[in-house]
């Protein structure tokens, strides 16, 4: 299951400029409590959560979790921002130096749409073409390469070094992990 709220309306002050996605980071665990607050208080939020199955020694449970845990995305005003910081939960806005750092609208859709259509989605590592990573799975378990390129398909191509020369192997998605 998928949580998703949306409200049509603005905030009640703006400047008349259109209003921008940002990410506000949020104490661990208050991504429910924030999202709620900011909704009641009249702004546009989204905080999608993905469901996985659980499993004690007694029983199995579906729990939700925050596809992206310790954020919460809001549509407001950049000026008008305190009360927002306020708000139950919020720590921050993200950004870079002193302003936040707008998210492009194109993204949120995405993940709006990749929900809406009931897609099992899960949180996943950053990986990037030219990142250093490792196959943690598979035959190719404990090979460091650089991630060449993302395919269109489930699939990535690896580069790796053997002998100074490079050897490209396709390789699940799934067996592979960045290097920090």
């Amino acid at each position: 299951m998928v949580a998703c709220r949306m409200l049509s309306s603005n905030p009640i002050v703006t400047t008349g400029d259109p209003l921008h996605w940002f990410a506000l980071q949020v104490r661990p665990r208050f991504e429910r409590i924030a999202s709620r607050t900011l909704h009641d208080k009249g702004y546009e939020e989204f905080t999608p959560f993905y469901t996985t199955t659980r499993k004690w020694s007694d029983r199995r449970k579906e729990v939700e979790f925050p596809l992206f845990p310790g954020y919460v995305f809001c549509r407001f005003d950049p000026l008008y921002r305190l009360p927002l910081l306020k708000t139950t939960g919020v720590v921050s806005v993200v950004g870079f130096g002193r302003g936040p750092a707008p998210i492009d609208d194109g993204e949120i859709a995405g993940l709006r749409t990749l929900l809406a259509n009931d897609r099992h989605a899960i949180p996943w590592p950053y990986l990037r073409v030219g990142q250093k990573v490792r196959v943690v799975g598979g035959p190719l378990h404990g090979v460091e390469g650089l991630l060449q390129d993302l395919k269109t398909g489930r699939r990535i191509v690896l580069s790796v070094n053997l002998l100074q020369r490079s050897v490209a192997a396709e390789i699940d998605r799934e067996h592979v992990e960045p290097l920090l």
